[in-house]
């Protein structure tokens, strides 16, 4: 027999055995309605479940007085006992007792809920966008006891227990309270501080018991491969960057300076044994690195926590927790606030777009189709064997929203680049006809998706004015960088894939197969006002095969080397935003791969070094010269002067800025033959200086330079003016008026 009863029992006694039989066995689903202290006709009875426990006595904490040894009323350890004949609880404590050990300890049943009716309200409408403050474990003071409250939203769950290394693991031990109208499980557990590693153990709707679950906003994990989450609460830092904040949103503007390093945080050094750096490490290495070289942002690919490196961060499980791989999420924030104290923005990627199936992550979280679709026609992403968000329930819709607004207002990070919103945005993303299920209109858009998009960009800039949002969007989607109110999808900006494709597609054919390629440069700018554009050369684009930058380059090293200095001179004066991968910055011959650092020993060689002193200086110019940048979103800032020459392979284009911002010229030459005295037209007459050539001897060109020209007042290309200049060999030169 496991009970232990005597006949009859008081009134205030639990009668019902199926209660009792379900606690003992961690099957009751409302722990707080047997548990802890209750009112009764004969006083206050508590009610404790202690498994391993022989004997449990509740103590008076200030004079150590006994308030009455319980009565075990099953062998599995559920005590129940009269503690005061009032109706007002006294205060106590609990020790217990088994063999000759004595142990005491707080009842985490007699703490109430710190839920609140307005927190309550706004999760229940999804529109709770500071969900973080109250969900996942936040170590914190109540009813005058250290410990933790753990919350998390399991609505179809039949129960919920906190687990880890402070109950062994045994989910009979820390049951959590529901709240059934939201879905929410809530338990605050005395004693329990940062740095515990914990799990949920659910129990599905039909009686499963399924994987331990991380949390779900656990703000810190264990170091992978380990799985579990540690009790950390919001970051507690004491930030800096005042000054950074106050002119974030001039430094984020459309009309700004824009030019962003792309760096995978695993790969780009290691230490010497192969280890990765800390966060604190690539502080110190990283920042004056990426500020040495101009760049005015740094993007991390996803620093959310992830299971699987070779992901590099794209497959999420731990949407709220920095990854421990490089340290604790103070030293994440100190690493960004050490950014803009030197005056770089902080981009990191996110990824809502979909979810990996790892047993302790987000799939079947309560034993059902939660945070993922239940049809795969809808919930499974093919191309990546990851699951789909349902978007159209409000508390997943909020659950990533939220997550985007944690980032900035946790973390200042100053801009979002969600990536694969192609894959959100399209029901038919990569399948086949009869693997999607259409629309309401029967259409392919994702209806759903497009108003979380919406909705998530709404709240980004109300609530968080200066911060900014990137979409990777490879399709034709209308108004991705419009605001919403113009019926656009609300990000800040958009990355600009069919320009990347085709300058890519032009730059590694032979220079003399490149005249019947001609319109792969030009056509970018038919459409390169109709969105905020960033200019990608990503890790995409260097991964799977495709070989490094350089790599792509035709013909002997020397020309690879002039052909991507003469593309990337292109890509930096051309209109929109810059973005980088690293290692492009100094022509990397290999590809790029995760599990080790860049090459750095190439900088030794004259011609990667050239490379990458000339991103300084090209950095330098757009950063300096308004015209490079001011206009970058606008057709006022971009004008052809001769795109028509394709036997000569030849592009020249003028970029101007605001009023007073002196005019800058371009001229590219993309065949490896030198062309001395090749009249341009120009804008005006005067002295004109080149202030960039790609083939500069100081790059490992081969010095077919133009230094101050004298332009006259000779109509050329439908100009005013004209001079002749030096076309370097698979080159490009920049020039601009000099005052007066």
């Amino acid at each position: 027999m496991n009970a232990v009863e005597e006949s009859p029992l008081p009134s205030w006694r639990l009668a019902d055995p199926h209660a009792i039989a379900a606690l003992v066995a961690g099957r009751h689903g409302d722990p707080f309605a047997v548990l802890g202290p209750h009112r009764t006709d004969a006083g206050i009875v508590l009610r404790v479940l202690r498994p391993e426990a022989d004997s449990a006595e509740p103590f008076d904490p200030v004079s150590g007085r006994s308030l009455g040894k319980l009565l075990k009323r099953h062998a599995r350890g559920f005590f129940e006992g009269l503690i005061g004949n009032g109706q007002d609880t006294p205060a106590y404590r609990l020790r217990f007792r088994r063999d000759r050990d004595v142990w005491e300890e707080e009842d985490p049943y007699r703490f109430h809920s710190t839920l609140g009716e307005l927190d309550r309200h706004l999760f229940g409408e999804g529109r709770h966008f500071r969900l973080y403050d109250k969900l996942g474990a936040h170590p914190l003071r109540c009813e005058g006891v250290e410990g933790t409250r753990f919350a998390v939203w399991a609505p179809n769950a039949s129960r919920v227990s906190v687990v880890g290394i402070f109950n062994d693991w045994d989910g009979r031990r820390h049951p959590m309270r529901r709240h059934p109208a939201i879905g929410v499980w809530e338990l605050f557990l005395p004693g329990v501080g940062s740095g515990a590693i914990y799990k949920y153990e659910i129990i599905g709707a039909h009686g499963e018991m399924l994987p331990a679950k991380a949390d779900p906003v656990g703000f810190a994990s264990e170091v992978p491969p380990a799985t579990a989450s540690v009790v950390k609460g919001l970051p507690r830092y004491e930030w800096q960057d005042v000054q950074w904040m106050e002119s974030r949103a001039a430094r984020n503007d459309r009309s700004a300076p824009i030019s962003i390093y792309e760096v995978h945080l695993g790969s780009w050094r290691r230490r010497d044994d192969g280890g990765y750096l800390s966060y604190g490490e690539l502080a110190d290495r990283l920042i004056p690195y990426v500020k040495d070289l101009g760049f005015t942002h740094i993007e991390c690919l996803p620093v959310s926590e992830h299971p699987f490196s070779g992901s590099w961060g794209y497959q999420p499980v731990g949407l709220y927790a920095p990854t421990s791989r490089f340290g604790e999420p103070e030293e994440f924030a100190r690493f960004v606030d050490r950014c803009h104290v030197e005056g770089l923005g902080v981009i990191i990627d996110w990824v809502p777009a979909h979810f990996p199936s790892d047993a302790h992550g987000l799939v079947r979280f309560d034993g059902t189709a939660l945070y993922e679709h239940a049809d795969p026609r809808l919930g499974f992403h093919r191309d990546w064997n990851t699951l789909i968000y349902n978007f159209g329930r409000r508390e997943v819709a909020n659950y990533l929203a939220a997550n985007a607004l944690f980032w900035i207002d946790q973390y200042h990070v100053d801009a979002l680049r969600v990536d694969a919103v192609a894959s959100m945005l399209y029901l038919d993303y990569s399948r086949q006809p009869g693997e999607w299920v259409p629309n309401v209109h029967g259409g392919n858009e994702n209806l759903e998706a497009i108003a979380f998009l919406r909705d998530t960009n709404i709240a980004l800039f109300s609530k968080h004015p200066g911060a900014t949002s990137i979409a990777e969007e490879s399709t034709a989607f209308p108004g991705v960088s419009r605001p919403v109110h113009d019926g656009g999808l609300g990000f800040g900006f958009k990355w600009n894939m069919g320009w990347m494709h085709d300058t890519l597609d032009y730059m590694k054919r032979d220079a003399i197969h490149r005249r019947h390629h001609h319109n792969q440069m030009t056509f970018g700018l038919v459409y390169a006002f109709s969105e905020n554009f960033i200019l990608p050369l990503s890790h995409d684009e260097v991964v799977h095969g495709k070989g490094s930058l350089i790599g792509r380059m035709p013909g002997d090293r020397w020309q690879r080397f002039a052909n991507l200095r003469a593309y990337f001179t292109f890509m930096w004066t051309h209109p929109g935003k810059k973005l980088l991968f690293m290692g492009g910055e100094f022509a990397q011959e290999r590809e790029w791969n995760h599990d080790w650092q860049l090459d750095w020993h190439h900088l030794d060689d004259p011609l990667h070094r050239g490379v990458h002193d000339l991103i300084r200086d090209l950095n330098g110019i757009y950063r300096n010269h308004r015209a490079l940048h001011e206009l970058d979103c606008e057709a006022a800032g971009f004008e052809w002067i001769d795109a028509s020459n394709p036997d000569l392979s030849v592009f020249i284009y003028l970029r101007k800025g605001n009023v007073e911002a002196p005019q800058v010229v371009v001229a590219c030459n993309f065949t490896p033959i030198p062309r001395e005295g090749y009249r341009i037209g120009l804008p005006e007459a005067g002295r004109w200086r080149e202030i960039l050539n790609s083939d500069d001897v100081r790059y490992g060109g081969s010095g077919v330079t133009n230094g101050v020209l004298e332009v006259t007042e000779e109509p050329w290309h439908g100009r005013p003016a004209s001079a002749e200049l030096r076309l370097p060999p698979l080159g490009s030169t920049v020039l601009i008026r000099e005052p007066g």
